[in-house]
């Protein structure tokens, strides 16, 4: 088994991070360098950004069980399982096939090929309900949130159910849940955030005073650097799921504007209450479906839910388990944006 070769916690583990040219996935390669690891890529387009970094880069679709096949296939010690369609829109069947299909593959793959480790990237929004706010429990503590409003949170349950029971004395598993990803190289949630409020289409949902947690980019990277570095035989943390954040909820209203204020962008003071909040989702949600409209919705139903609740966790069980102690503060994080983006 491959995982004879090089145990976590020193030796030089060869590890392959699927997605590894996206946000995260870039966060997850250079902080595996950092350790001393062994990186290897593997996407579906080549990324200059990996190739700055001197990651080796391997194509593929995971959707495509040959290919995953293929691209795993090298004497790897881990798997980093971060490649995933997000988003509040879209077709049901691609987010079944990246999220759902794509991470059956992985989980083939590193059985064809005897690794040993996976960490898999999930998310908070599997336990979403509306009826019941998280406030500062541990993922032991949360039951799933079905019935899910939401193709992204539909599949990635599926996905993380999979992962957990797929733990085995030939392949420990471990899924993490990093809420809310943001820092400096975001090219997805901070850009838009920033454009929609230069011209005035921001708003707070049942005024934004609801507790959330969100994760800074290298605390995210470092919760599963330190994950896999714990993941073996016998390890606390195998077959588990746990809540990653910056372990500081803050007012959602705050943490918008700061992202905003990083950004030289107006903040937000406008609110809307959640009631007219969930109607205009439900509207959009119709409109996008009959209609042959190309961009996202400006709001969902699932959002709608999301802006107006709190979401804050317990990270005692990542501490306990796998030593995760976040190292960067919410304010430090916001200072490192601000100087990144006005470099």
């Amino acid at each position: 088994m491959g995982g004879d070769a090089a145990a976590c916690g020193g030796a030089v583990v060869r590890v392959l991070v699927t997605g590894g040219g996206g946000f995260l996935g870039l966060a997850l390669c250079r902080a595996l360098q950092a350790r001393g690891h062994s990186v290897t890529s593997v996407s579906r387009s080549r990324h200059a950004a990996l190739d700055a970094l001197g990651v080796p880069q391997r194509q593929g679709d995971l959707a495509d069980r040959d290919a995953t096949l293929h691209a795993f296939d090298g004497g790897f010690d881990a798997v980093l399982h971060n490649a995933a369609k997000a988003g509040v829109w879209g077709r049901h069947d691609d987010f079944h096939s990246a999220n759902v299909i794509g991470t059956e593959n992985v989980l083939a793959a590193c059985r064809a090929h005897a690794i040993p480790r996976l960490v898999h990237t999930s998310t908070p929004s599997v336990t979403h309900r509306a009826t019941r706010p998280v406030e500062g429990a541990g993922a032991e503590e949360v039951p799933y949130g079905e019935p899910f409003k939401s193709h992204y949170a539909t599949t990635k349950a599926i996905a993380e159910r999979a992962v957990l029971a797929a733990n085995s004395d030939a392949l420990f598993t471990v899924a993490l849940r990093p809420r809310l990803i943001w820092g400096p190289g975001d090219t997805q949630i901070l850009p838009r955030l920033v454009a929609r409020a230069r011209s005035g289409r921001v708003r707070l949902v049942g005024g934004g005073n609801n507790l959330v947690d969100t994760t800074y980019i290298d605390n995210a990277a470092q919760a599963h650097c330190d994950a896999l570095e714990h993941l073996h035989a016998g390890a606390a943390c195998a077959g588990k799921a746990y809540f990653i954040s910056n372990g500081e909820p803050w007012p959602l209203r705050e943490v918008l504007n700061g992202l905003l204020q990083a950004a030289d962008a107006p903040i937000v003071r406008k609110s809307i209450p959640y009631g007219a909040a969930y109607v205009i989702g439900a509207v959009c949600e119709a409109l996008w479906t009959l209609l042959p409209l190309r961009d996202d919705p400006p709001l969902t139903r699932f959002l709608a839910e999301q802006l107006s609740t709190p979401h804050w966790y317990s990270m005692a069980p990542a501490q306990r388990d796998f030593g995760y102690a976040p190292r960067v503060t919410m304010a430090d994080g916001l200072q490192r944006l601000r100087h990144s983006l006005r470099a």
